[in-house]
């Protein structure tokens, strides 16, 4: 990743070895594709998601599924933009401290009971219960009691949500919270089928037990290959969905993925590998959907350990020394913009704060790199040495291996490269024992500057590395308080000013989202979120009666 346009022969390597995997494919590749008058839609996940519990899940991938099996109070549609879900309506009181909901009628669990308001009372208490352990628990900080809850001082019973009649829910905030009904559009605060729980306990988002409220039902779950879900019939938009079974496949290797949508097993793809992506972009082109999104891919240090803690210097050393450009143009190379901020660009009411040395040249990025890096002890004759960790994926490989590679050249640091399974990584990275390096990345969970700076707050259970700066956190707390939208914008941004400024993470590019999607596939709209439910998808007629 660094100055490193000596790395040709490195890209060319593994190029090669890319298209040597072009023979292989994830497990459930043998499964009959043959279509019968059923609708079956195949789309793949480039992991597996960690868990299919709303309120223990955390991942991408886990909430593109459960998109599929739950629903929120409020949801998006295909274009990105907000609508009514199990909720038909709602009122906000005059000074934004009461959120009144509607629970529709019809609204019906996949066993067919109905939906109620205390299924989201449940949720919610759940979300923020410390037994639960959530990883977005931090997120309804603004409902009264929340945050006594997490840090249990309180009894989940207390939080402000309340069931005032069956199909009527009442959130009570201890401020304005302008971004409260995007949130509830994440699966974090679904609601549950609370007699599952008591029947299953935490087996109860497995496959055969898991009632779910949304347009799929939980079929099966081959770990590795495949999940597999079926049009839920008690869905309240049920007349709406078109597809009647679902399969998501498991297919970590984008090389894998391609050859496989290629061949005619998936309909709707991940990712596109960046080998050959403009032979792709040609022979695909109508089928190719490359948009800007909210996500930014990032490197964490571990801010709890040496050698990293308390040496801003060598972490601001290390940030300067990787060339984006190169990242973005030759090993990526599919649209991504290079990262100088924190919170990407085409956030609502929201201007990202660059970091100070974006406007320099590379060359004059690595002369202050490596003067920073003399200054905190490091010389050629006493390089630094640290494991740079990485979750398995081709596109992971080659990054690591670039910015290895322009840390060596630039400063003469010694990175060793080690790479584990995503479920490895995110539990080593909460752990904070064996990281140092670790590459990460965070998609915003709703339009606004807020999912991606409130992550670095200090009692946020998404704060990877470990930051902790009482001047950042107070920041946070007075943007919260605002009232006036552009008050709160000047203080979210100097909250960014004082995260940059502290080198805690390194933000490598944003992301677009990329996929092939076939021709057959109606419905499907770009958007910022790169949210797509299966239920805004059908296929065509000739589709339906078996695949070319």
């Amino acid at each position: 990743m660094k100055t490193t346009r000596l790395l040709p022969v490195m890209f060319a390597t593994l190029a090669v070895a890319s298209i040597l995997l072009a023979a292989c494919s994830d497990r459930g590749s043998d499964r009959d594709s043959s279509r019968s008058d059923t609708p079956v839609l195949d789309r793949a996940l480039s992991t597996e998601p960690e868990s299919l519990d709303p309120q223990k899940s955390r991942s991408v991938q886990a909430a593109d599924v459960l998109r599929d099996i739950g629903e929120g109070l409020v949801s998006y549609d295909a274009s990105g933009e907000m609508v009514p879900a199990t909720a038909k309506s709602w009122e906000i009181s005059a000074d934004g401290l009461t959120y009144t909901f509607h629970i529709r009628p019809e609204a019906r669990w996949s066993n067919g009971d109905a939906v109620t308001a205390a299924d989201f009372v449940s949720g919610l208490q759940r979300l923020v219960d410390p037994a639960t352990a959530a990883f977005y628990a931090a997120e309804l900080g603004n409902v009264v009691n929340a945050a006594d809850i997490v840090a249990g001082k309180l009894e989940p019973g207390e939080l402000g949500v309340a069931a005032a009649e069956a199909q009527t829910l009442v959130i009570s905030l201890v401020r304005p919270t302008p971004y409260l009904l995007s949130l509830l559009t994440h699966p974090s605060t679904f609601p549950v089928h609370r007699g599952s729980i008591e029947q299953h306990g935490d087996a109860f988002a497995r496959a055969g037990n898991l009632v779910s409220n949304g347009a799929y039902v939980l079929a099966d779950w081959e770990p590795g290959a495949i999940i597999e879900l079926h049009r839920n019939p008690y869905y309240w938009n049920d007349a709406e969905t078109s597809i009647d079974v679902l399969r998501h496949h498991i297919v970590t290797q984008e090389v894998a993925e391609f050859n496989r949508y290629r061949a005619g097993e998936l309909h709707i793809t991940s990712t596109v590998p960046p080998d050959n992506f403009d032979r792709i972009r040609a022979e695909f082109a109508d089928q190719l959907h490359i948009a800007p999104t909210l996500g930014v891919y990032y490197y964490g240090f571990n801010m709890s350990k040496p050698p990293f803690a308390d040496n801003p210097e060598l972490r601001q050393a290390l940030s300067m020394a990787i060339d984006r450009e190169v990242l973005v143009e030759a090993i990526t190379g599919r649209g991504e913009a290079p990262a100088y901020s924190w919170v990407p660009p085409g956030v609502d009411n929201y201007e990202p704060v660059q970091l100070p040395y974006a406007d320099l040249s590379q060359q004059e990025r690595n002369a202050i790199a490596q003067s920073l890096y003399r200054k905190a002890g490091y010389s050629e004759q006493n390089p630094l040495r640290f494991e740079l960790r990485y979750n398995t994926s081709d596109t992971q490989q080659r990054i690591a291996l670039a910015v290895q590679a322009m840390w060596r050249n630039v400063l003469g640091a010694e990175a060793q490269t080690v790479n584990v399974e995503f479920q490895v990584l995110l539990d080593q990275m909460r752990e904070r024992e064996v990281t140092e390096v670790f590459r990460s990345s965070w998609f915003g969970d709703y339009n606004d500057a807020n999912t991606f700076l409130a992550i670095m707050q200090g009692d946020s259970a998404a704060n990877m590395p470990g930051y902790s700066n009482p001047e950042y956190d107070e920041l946070m707390r007075s943007a919260g308080e605002q009232l006036d939208l552009d008050r709160r914008r000047l203080y979210l941004e100097e909250a960014e000013r004082v995260l940059l400024a502290d080198h805690v993470v390194i933000p490598l590019y944003f992301y677009v989202s990329k996929h092939l999607v076939k021709p057959e596939v109606e419905g499907w709209q770009d958007n910022i979120l790169n949210y797509h439910y299966s239920q805004h998808l059908s296929l065509g007629a000739a589709e339906q009666d078996g695949r070319p």
